[in-house]
């Protein structure tokens, strides 16, 4: 018999914030890390079991500005 779905919430995302999993070997998952530094704030990664780290980018407020200046 199938799993019925549960009914979920909408996720709420902040502008500029990207939540990122990454599923990959220890050293791939370095290197994908060393490169979205070097260009991005980070949070820390947090492992899983099978591969698998979770975290957050920031590119920088994105949201329009309520007092509408550039």
């Amino acid at each position: 018999m199938a799993r019925r779905d549960r009914e979920r919430p909408d996720r709420e995302t902040l502008p500029g914030i990207a939540d990122i999993r990454i599923v990959a070997d220890e050293a791939t998952t370095r290197i994908v890390l060393d490169v979205l530094r070097a260009n991005f704030t980070i949070t820390s990664p947090r492992p899983y079991s099978g591969g698998r780290s979770y975290l957050q980018l920031d590119t920088g407020n994105t949201a329009p500005d309520p007092d509408g200046e550039a």
